[in-house]
């Protein structure tokens, strides 16, 4: 079994991922329980929550969950230059508030400063074609909160989540980015070299699975995972903002499952001025603060 002793930490020596036979065996673990017909975070959170403390190796044959880790470590070494990481649930240094998901994780790949998740945090999500005004909002938002001192979390995405996490970057501040891929993969590859900064020099968190992953040959079917992204994303910060989003965006995932962990979520107001959302005012009723300028945005963060 697992002692959270021999977690590896966010100073580890730079190189390939070498890990000690329990953290492999957890790690197989996982991805095993995710091959099985029918896996799902739903499934899974379920089967867990029935087992105080329980980890991925109380669900697979010790054997067999060493075998898969080997093969899933030799995949990643091949994919990624320098070292990662991974957590558990019954780590000490797991962040217990991502046990708001709907769906908890037990299990997180990562790559850079864990650290980061002890900051403080703040989400800053929307559309993947941001207007031109939406592209400066995002900016002088993302300035705003650096010089306040808040990390700054998004998805990795195209648009709104590309331009936070550069922006972050670019004021000195610091960013984590939540990604729908696992580590070792990057989308959209046009971001590879944004995500390789983030893995090395910030902080980035995968919760998809890699032999999983890499059984759906077809894109299509691991698009379910980006939205439970979204759902840990939110789970891992104090507020989501939204800056841009239309009526289908995945950003509405995050949004409702902030105001259902109680998380609080703005909505810029150009989101409301547009007539062909629906969305906003939807939100609003439900608990979402409608906010016109970052000081507003400040006053509740503060509060």
């Amino acid at each position: 079994m697992m002692d959270s002793e021999t977690i590896f930490t966010s100073n580890a020596p730079s190189g390939p991922f070498h890990q000690p036979v329990d953290v492999l065996c957890e790690l197989g673990a996982y991805e095993e329980i995710w091959t099985r017909p029918g896996a799902s975070f739903k499934k899974i959170a379920q089967a867990f929550s029935q087992t105080e403390n329980a980890r991925p190796s109380h669900f697979v044959p010790e054997e067999a969950a060493q075998e898969l880790g080997r093969k899933v470590v030799q995949k990643l070494n091949e994919r990624i230059e320098g070292w990662y990481g991974f957590r558990l649930r019954t780590d000490l240094d797991y962040p217990q508030r991502l046990r708001d998901a709907t769906y908890p994780v037990e299990f997180l790949y990562f790559q850079g400063y864990w650290d980061l998740v002890s900051s403080k945090t703040v989400a800053v999500v929307g559309t993947r074609n941001p207007s031109n005004d939406g592209e400066k909002r995002t900016r002088k938002l993302v300035s705003r909160l650096v010089d306040d001192h808040w990390t700054v979390v998004s998805g990795l995405a195209m648009g709104i989540d590309t331009i936070a996490h550069e922006t972050a970057i670019e004021r000195g501040g610091e960013t984590i980015a939540v990604i729908g891929t696992p580590i070792g993969r990057v989308y959209p590859k046009s971001n590879h070299t944004l995500q390789k900064l983030i893995s090395q020099e910030y902080l980035l968190i995968s919760q998809v699975p890699v032999e999983r992953y890499d059984m759906q040959r077809n894109p299509v079917s691991n698009r379910f995972f980006f939205p439970e992204r979204n759902k840990t994303m939110s789970a891992l910060t104090e507020a989501t903002i939204i800056v841009e989003a239309g009526e289908k965006s995945g950003t509405l995932v995050q949004a409702r499952e902030g105001l259902r962990q109680g998380r609080q979520v703005f909505i810029l107001n150009n989101c409301f001025e547009n007539p062909n959302l629906s969305w906003p005012t939807r939100f609003e009723k439900m608990g979402a603060v409608r906010v016109r300028d970052y000081d507003e945005i400040r006053q509740q963060l503060v509060e």
